[in-house]
């Protein structure tokens, strides 16, 4: 068995008049993430994640923030694509590790939930996919509430 390991980063800046996508959850706060598609940071620092251990590139490559066709798209549907992908060369999901990085909303009431949406749109067992949730303790631009990161660990295999 043939064993890859890929690491993903992703940031968004919140803005007041947008929905909070996170881990392909809606979750109640008054800002959103920012961006081309639905903004959902731990979504995009999986597939980068996923599509680099896979030496498939990154997310913008396969998903360019200049078409129209990926303009405020869901990113559940770049995930199962991302999926697709990986499946197409012969590979499989090992297992996610993956942090989000927030200082409000608290994260880690919803952390199950994200973890069956991701585990729906993956089409793999939520055992495979851990999220964990911390702040910057209030430095730098997280620490301010402008933005949210996300961080993610993937392995992959091929048989």
């Amino acid at each position: 068995m043939q064993i890859r390991v890929g690491f993903g980063y992703d940031m968004h800046r919140l803005q007041e008049g947008r929905d909070l996508w996170m881990g392909g959850v809606k979750l109640d706060y008054e800002k959103g993430l920012l961006g081309h598609s639905d903004a959902d940071v731990l979504i995009h620092a999986i597939c980068d994640a996923l599509l680099g251990a896979a030496n498939l590139r990154d997310i913008g490559y396969h998903f360019p923030d200049n078409s129209l066709e990926y303009h405020n798209v869901d990113s559940k549907l770049l995930l199962r694509d991302t999926m697709n992908l990986l499946r197409d060369k012969g590979y499989s999901l090992g297992n996610i590790d993956a942090t989000v990085c927030a200082e409000q909303p608290k994260l880690n009431p919803h952390i199950p939930a994200m973890q069956r949406k991701l585990a729906e749109v993956m089409e793999v067992s939520e055992e495979l996919i851990s999220i964990k949730a911390t702040t910057s303790e209030k430095m730098g631009f997280v620490g301010r509430e402008e933005g949210i990161t996300a961080y993610a660990v993937v392995l992959i295999q091929k048989s």
